[in-house]
């Protein structure tokens, strides 16, 4: 989470499946995922996405997914989902999605199709640049 207590609410200091880091931008809110995103965790994921889109203001939602080991049927709903909210916020430009080559997550993305409803990126810093 931000130092400055601004942010998402949280999980339960025990839950150590999944971490979640906002860093705003002037032009962005990026939510940075490390772990597993499946039953256990979708709904704090949920919760810190609801809260970043609130957040938007005419940003753009960056969504790093590079530091995720699973993304589980749960997340993937997440994601469909939040592309068709993203797109009825007040002023928004665009969700972007950065995934990592090597990790889990492009493959269950493509399998499903979403990686041709969501936009992909390979790094943050392009996503940032769009």
């Amino acid at each position: 989470m931000t130092g400055d207590g601004m942010g998402p609410p949280p999980g339960p200091a025990q839950e150590q499946l999944l971490t979640l880091t906002v860093d705003e931008h002037d032009d962005a809110v990026v939510l940075t995922l490390t772990g597993e995103v499946d039953g256990l965790t979708a709904a704090r994921l949920r919760d810190a996405v609801t809260w970043a889109l609130a957040e938007l203001d005419g940003r753009v939602l960056v969504l790093d997914l590079t530091a995720v080991g699973f993304l589980g049927a749960p997340g993937l709903r997440l994601l469909f989902d939040t592309a068709a909210l993203a797109a009825m916020v007040p002023g928004y430009r665009t969700l972007r999605v950065v995934v990592d080559r090597n990790r889990p997550v492009p493959g269950p993305l493509e399998i499903t199709g979403l990686d041709k409803v969501l936009a992909l990126y390979h790094e943050v810093s392009d996503a940032l640049a769009g």
